[in-house]
């Protein structure tokens, strides 16, 4: 079984480029396979009177940035990949010659602006997409919208921090991605038992990372990179159990 491990950097760079590097470069070392930003613009999903507006805005990832943070991945050989929000991230993330993308819960309800017109943007590319269905969506309209790409589904809560008996195994285990918000690294580890057991080929964890003492707005949901080598380390064992 070969798992592909992400780590859900969000909004935990908190708008400085310096520690989206620290964070790329340590999560390169714990072996994650790639790292995932989001692309959005804060007015598009927010109001002013947010009252955490300042540090919302303040991680709006812009083109110039993501162009650097792009940049800054593929020189320390880590996939760089993105949930985009809006068509003309898909344009700019496209000139930057991304391998897949990233399709969020939110996304998959059609409620925010320019849900659709951003679905169809990276349908046309036929690039590998990975979809989190955390808040329900129309999983065969997604289905749909991209005949032409690779799709993962992913289980998730979208519930930040997710209680881990909330989990409904069950229904987990029908998925190949698991997106998880839980705290620590128990549930990520009992899915890749599960898929482990049901000799599954290929699965995918995606899990925010932080760097430690972060007060970014996902640090609450996050596991620190230390916990990430730890949680790499382990499903790499699992990996190779003879069941």
């Amino acid at each position: 079984m070969k798992t592909t491990i992400v780590a859900e950097i969000g909004s935990n760079w908190e708008g400085s480029i310096t520690k989206a590097k620290k964070i790329i470069r340590e999560c390169k070392k714990a072996g994650a396979n790639a790292v995932k930003f989001q692309m959005w613009r804060a007015e598009d999903l927010y109001t002013r009177s947010h009252p955490n507006w300042k540090n919302i805005k303040k991680s709006e990832l812009t083109f110039n940035k993501v162009h650097k943070i792009k940049e800054y991945s593929d020189k320390e050989g880590i996939e760089f990949f993105c949930s985009a929000f809006y068509p003309e991230a898909v344009d700019f993330l496209e000139s930057l010659n991304v391998k897949k993308y990233k399709i969020a819960s939110r996304t998959c309800l059609f409620k925010d602006p320019f849900s659709h017109e951003t679905l169809t943007k990276k349908s046309l590319t036929k690039k590998p997409v990975i979809v989190s269905m955390g808040m329900g969506g129309n999983k065969e309209k997604i289905k749909k919208i991209f005949l032409k790409n690779q799709i993962t589904f992913c289980y998730c809560i979208s519930e930040y921090p997710t209680k881990i008996n909330k989990i409904n195994w069950k229904n987990a285990i029908k998925y190949d991605g698991f997106s998880d918000h839980t705290l620590g690294i128990t549930a990520p580890l009992i899915f890749t038992m599960l898929k482990k057991q049901q000799n599954a080929k290929n699965i995918l964890i995606e899990k925010h990372v932080k760097l430690k003492n972060s007060k970014g707005p996902d640090a609450d949901s996050s596991i620190d990179t230390e916990e990430l080598t730890n949680l790499i380390s382990s499903v790499r064992k699992i990996e190779k159990l003879k069941i």
